[in-house]
């Protein structure tokens, strides 16, 4: 008899669990899922300017190419797209069960299995348990004295509130790492105003980004073999080049020149320059990969604020000096609780 298997998760990893023990002949598996629909982090983040910063042909599933991606770097709405469409090519719907969410997963000697609870209060019992809850589905907001008394719009980057009209407001975006240069050059071309609250400098290199035309993805879809020595070209890369400098290798100082290259053709102004000159090595923090933050920050509507933020008020952001900073919206592009894996 085959084992009964309980998936908590339908992002990336818990789909692909799913596939492969459907492709391996399981089907005794459940895909349990909070949200109303598959797609993990890539359902959750939708503000704008939402991209990956790896490659297209490398950010999907080895067994799952996809020919047609438009762009070199996947943009959110076709990374949901091409889930959802792995969710149906390979017959996973059947076994999802969404709007449910995992709050207990214990295991019961008495029957050698796991319990699963789920917030409706019901229990069933699995032989096995996979955890894809994933790392980026939890929004971190900061502790700052004062939140509550705030007057204006407050919303995490993670929950972006498309409701909410930013065109011509005063609008303060707290962070600076991948998602908040994403989102600040959108922000930038349509505020009144724009400060950016910058606690610590990021290291950042140029997005080669651009499109893939017809003719391109007419190849990709008539000879697989180019599809997968792209796919072969670009992980040798990333491997070869970007993943010592993590590690403090051969390429470290390469990546920084390439770094600080970057920041000095956009930025010329030597004092913004130097408040984003971060003082660590290269691949201690995230390396953020963007071509469009920089120009953004230039921009006569947008300042970029360093003094620490001491509290929020009713209608702004206070900083250490004293200054109280007007924003009838923030933005809180401050991450995820990424470090607690497996979790809750």
């Amino acid at each position: 008899m085959a084992p009964t298997v309980a998936i908590i998760g339908a992002g990336f990893g818990g789909l692909c669990m799913g596939i492969q023990l459907q492709r391996a002949g399981i089907t005794t598996y459940t895909i349990f899922e909070k949200a109303g629909r598959v797609g993990g982090t890539w359902r959750d983040n939708t503000y704008p300017g939402a991209a990956c910063d790896v490659p297209s042909h490398l950010y999907s599933y080895s067994f799952e190419q996809r020919h047609d991606w438009t762009r070199r770097f996947p943009r959110q709405h076709e990374i949901l797209a091409y889930l959802e469409r792995c969710a149906d090519k390979y017959g996973l719907r059947p076994r999802l069960r969404l709007n449910t969410e995992v709050t207990a997963a214990a295991f019961d000697e008495s029957v050698n299995r796991w319990r699963v609870t789920t917030a409706d209060g019901q229990e069933e019992l699995f032989d096995v348990v996979v955890s894809g809850v994933g790392q980026l589905n939890r929004p971190s907001l900061p502790d700052i004295p004062g939140m509550s008394s705030y007057e204006g719009t407050g919303f995490h980057s993670a929950r972006w509130d498309h409701d909410h009209d930013l065109t011509g407001r005063r609008v303060a975006v707290i962070g600076n790492g991948s998602s908040a240069a994403q989102i600040i050059p959108r922000v930038a071309r349509v505020a009144g105003h724009l400060d950016v609250y910058q606690r610590t400098p990021n290291w950042v290199i140029p997005k080669a980004d651009g499109t893939y035309g017809p003719r391109e993805r007419l190849a990709f879809q008539r000879v697989p073999l180019l599809l997968a020595a792209d796919r072969e070209r670009i992980f040798r890369f990333i491997e070869g080049l970007v993943f010592p400098v993590l590690v403090g290798g051969w390429s470290r100082r390469l990546i920084g020149k390439r770094a600080r290259d970057h920041l000095r053709r956009q930025i010329e102004d030597p004092a913004l320059r130097a408040k984003l000159t971060p003082a660590y090595p290269i691949g201690c923090k995230r390396i953020v990969i963007d071509s469009d933050f920089y120009p953004a920050l230039t921009q006569p509507n947008v300042d970029l604020v360093t003094e620490p933020i001491t509290r929020i008020v009713p209608d702004g952001i206070e900083t250490a000096g004293g200054t109280v900073r007007e924003a009838d919206t923030i933005v809180f592009a401050t991450g995820f609780r990424s470090t607690d894996f497996l979790a809750p």
